[in-house]
């Protein structure tokens, strides 16, 4: 083994120098070349195929990471040789355990899976060492430190600890003709998935591979013994005789994901295969992985990371945590942008997790086998579900909630079929329960856009069915800086295309702007899923859905859902014949049975004086005496205000109140917590009634925007909904409060693309500090406070015997709002 065969190893680079050139087709696996000049100008090739290619037979080598060279008197040699590639348990058909058990022998040696980077160590004719990883060696130039560089900064750091030198490791390695590969675990370096501190971090050698073309390896005590001597660490192993005893140890481990007290990935086990199980044997490795919670720490990594770039995070398994994860993730890298730019460079991945896992008081074992029994549970369901949509208007909830009528023939509650009524909420939750006494499953079909309305369905639905299991349909908003642009293009195309489909929105009918005003509402107030705090946490499932994403495609991401969690209400998957069947029904069949288009508007129909225009014609503008006149209506208005979206505000409160808050500053806001004395709602108040006699010039300039927006375009009930007056930017810059009330202080900034006039604010504000009233210790303080402690933070400030705390917003924290009013129905 000391020695290679030159014309083996010549006819070998031969045969993969063909291959690199060949076209497709030309061969039955594809090999890519790539060179690499390393130390004295020393030529160096590196081979690679296909992941799927090495489950072929006839390769010239099943090496995975092989690097050639030639020596000064040109005869080719190995310089590197990796592992063959090897396979899970049952992904091909030697790793099927009855392969396993009928055609390979011991000694078993079962070597646990540390977790970092391969890195092949070898040496070249001039005593030099030659340092890889995987396919390549030396700099890069998308990365200022490679992976084979650090490794090499990680061998002269071992040798060194041992008085040797790498020299001195390059001569024994060339005399032995083999190449070290180990694994670079390095959180200093990059992170992957299980932590490694300083202490715990280096090269941990784990083979010895002899530089031939087929694969001959050297046992793992004696790559102990290579470790010893030059101050590398150890993989460790365990060794068995018996193949069953194998199998057994694996799945003990396997059910909480560790071994001697560590999380580990799993196991890499190394035995001798013979292709008939008779002989002749051959070294051959296989491995097996444990699944979870890996895969669920992999899909937080991922998620976490689409989050930071503004994308839809993919959640394909461990819905609910999460969910619950995610919501803590942005809580955590808002407070810290510099946390985000290292997470996209894989630093602080593991910190973050271990921060969520610690203030859930779980570790990820934990958390796995509680999901496995609520999922066993669920296994067994076969009724009382309820499926609520959390969406806005143009998201496609209907279409998909026909759909699936379509699909399983389950009940379908539409919120716009119930005439506007006194306490219409509770009718509507009675329909769903009534409609669940029929269905086991039933579409609760309304936006549920905001926690009030999760929270009242539940309340109003447990009393009556204390097993209903709720399913949130969650299309995702949020970040809303980063996703509204794009869910505002496409769901005002839908809305507008439909025209006069819809049961309480004519937008073939109605002026754009006001249609556009709806929609603009339903945006601002949306509160997204937060499955840490409640109502949210009722829900026993959350499936996310992309808003921007065609019906068809959120369809087959619900039913799949629904059939992983519920299999005895969704026992097989649809073909996709038929979900395409069912969401060409949903759009074809679907038309409108009721005209409930006042639903946002009045709770009668309009009655239009002019008969020629009775036929849903234009709306007639009232004369200016008339009670509903534009004129007349802007005495009713109580305030204008600049509404904020709940979550931008809820979600910047978590953040200034982490949980090692003291007790003194957290008092009122854990208070206003817990007797839900926070504001359902949040908004910067422009100028109310009172302060119309103080402040005449701001509030005749929004009155006459108010009026020329009715007038132009005018809303069939202006009190309860009064129109929008556009958008607005607000910047939040600290919090303040005192044991009575709490306040952000908040900056209106100009419209990008609107010129201010006479370098007025776009938006004019009748109070010295704008801002946003977060809560009230009781019922008796009132909002208006807010004016009141601000102005005494601005004199003596906050701390010592002040009674005033305050915390600053890290960063800039700028919002988009909607300028409306509020309309007083009691003058």
């Amino acid at each position: 083994m000391a020695t290679q065969d030159p014309h083996v190893i010549s006819q070998l680079v031969k045969t993969l120098e063909s291959a690199s050139k060949a076209k497709k087709g030309e061969t039955k696996f594809t090999c890519k070349k790539a060179s690499f000049t390393v130390a004295n100008n020393v030529p160096v090739d590196s081979w690679r195929f296909q992941d799927w290619d090495y489950k072929r037979d006839g390769l010239p080598t099943h090496a995975r990471g092989i690097f050639t060279t030639r020596r000064k008197d040109g005869t080719p040699e190995i310089a590197t040789r990796g592992y063959d590639k090897f396979f899970n348990v049952g992904e091909t058909k030697a790793t099927e355990w009855r392969n396993i058990e009928k055609n390979t022998r011991g000694p078993y040696e079962l070597s646990v899976k540390e977790n970092g980077c391969i890195i092949f160590i070898s040496a070249l004719e001039d005593d030099n060492l030659l340092v890889c990883s995987k396919h390549s060696t030396g700099a890069r130039e998308d990365t200022p430190v490679s992976h084979a560089q650090a490794g090499e900064r990680w061998v002269e750091r071992h040798v060194s600890s041992v008085n040797r030198s790498v020299k001195d490791l390059a001569r024994t390695l060339r005399k032995m003709n083999v190449t070290a590969v180990g694994e670079l675990c390095d959180d200093s370096f990059e992170e992957h998935v299980l932590a490694y501190d300083e202490s715990s971090s280096g090269i941990y050698l784990h083979g010895l591979n002899y530089n031939q073309p087929y694969f001959h390896t050297m046992s793992c005590e004696d790559v102990h013994k290579f470790a010893d001597d030059w101050g590398f660490k150890k993989a460790k192993f365990e060794v068995f005789d018996d193949i069953f005893r194998v199998q057994s140890f694996l799945e003990g481990c396997a059910e909480t994901g560790t071994w001697a007290g560590r999380e580990t990935e799993g196991f890499v086990i190394r035995c001798n295969l013979s292709d008939n199980g008779t002989g002749p044997y051959r070294n051959w490795f296989f491995k097996y992985k444990f699944e979870e919670p890996y895969l669920m720490y992999r899909q937080w990594r991922e998620c976490t990371k689409a989050v930071i770039g503004g994308k839809l995070p993919k959640i394909r398994k461990h819905e609910q945590i999460t969910e619950e994860y995610l919501q803590f993730a942005r809580r955590v890298l808002m407070k810290d942008s510099k946390r985000a730019t290292d997470y996209m460079n894989n630093h602080g991945i593991i910190g973050l997790r271990e921060e969520f896992l610690k203030e859930r008081g779980l570790n990820g074992s934990e958390i796995i086998a509680l999901e496995e029994k609520k999922q066993a549970e669920s296994q067994k369901v076969d009724k009382n579900v309820i499926l609520e949509p959390i969406a806005s208007l143009g998201c496609g909830k209907t279409t998909v909630a026909l759909a699936l009528v379509k699909l399983f023939g389950w009940g379908h509650i539409q919120n716009d079929n119930i005439p506007k009524q006194k306490n219409k909420a509770k009718k509507f939750a009675f329909e769903v329960s009534h409609a669940l006494g029929e269905h086991g499953v039933v579409i609760a079909d309304r936006n549920n856009h905001q926690r009030r309305e999760r929270k009242q369905l539940m309340d109003d639905i447990y009393p009556v069915l204390p097993d209903a299991q709720f399913v949130a349909l969650h299309y995702v908003h949020e970040p809303k800086a980063d996703m509204l642009p794009a869910i505002r293009e496409i769901t005002r195309k839908r809305v507008l295309e439909r025209g006069d489909n819809h049961q309480s929105i004519r937008a073939g009918t109605k002026a754009q702007d006001e249609t556009i005003g709806i929609m603009e509402g339903f945006l601002g107030r949306f509160e997204g899923v937060d499955t840490t705090r409640m109502p949210d946490q009722g829900f026993d499932h959350v499936i996310d859905l992309d808003v921007c994403a065609d019906s068809r495609g959120n369809l087959e991401t619900v039913v799949e859902a629904l059939h992983a969690a519920y299999p005895r209400l969704v026992p097989t998957m649809p073909t996709e014949t038929e979900l395409d069947e069912a969401i060409a029904a949903a759009l074809n069949d679907y038309t409108v049975t009721k005209d409930l288009s006042y639903s946002y508007g009045n709770s009668q129909k309009p009655k239009n004086k002019n008969n020629n225009n009775k036929h849903n014609g234009p709306i007639i503008p009232e004369p200016t005496d008339s009670p509903f006149s534009p004129e007349a209506l802007a005495k009713k208005i109580e305030y204008f205000n600049i509404s904020i979206p709940s979550a931008e505000i809820t979600a910047l409160l978590h953040s200034l109140f982490p949980p090692t808050t003291t007790p003194e500053k957290a008092r009122l806001y854990n208070q206003l917590v817990n007797s839900r004395r926070l504001q359902p709602t949040f908004h910067v108040t422009l100028i109310h009634r009172a302060s119309k006699k103080d402040k005449p010039e701001i509030w005749e300039n929004l009155a006459t925007r108010y009026i020329e927006a009715q007038t132009k375009n005018p809303v069939q009930n202006p009190i309860q909904n009064p129109p929008t007056l556009g958008s607005a930017r607000v910047r939040i810059e600290r919090l303040v409060w005192d044991n009575r009330i709490m306040a952000f202080v908040a900056r209106i900034l100009p419209v990008e693309g609107v010129e201010a006039e006479s370098g007025v604010a776009e938006w004019p504000c009748a109070n010295a500090i704008p801002h946003i009233t977060v809560g009230t210790a009781a019922p008796e303080v009132k909002p208006k406070e807010s004016n009141d402690l601000l102005q005494r933070w601005v004199e003596v400030g906050s701390g010592g015997d002040t009674g005033i705390f305050e915390a600053e917003v890290e960063g800039v924290k700028v919002v988009d709002g909607v300028v409306g009013l509020v309309m007083s129905r009691g003058r």
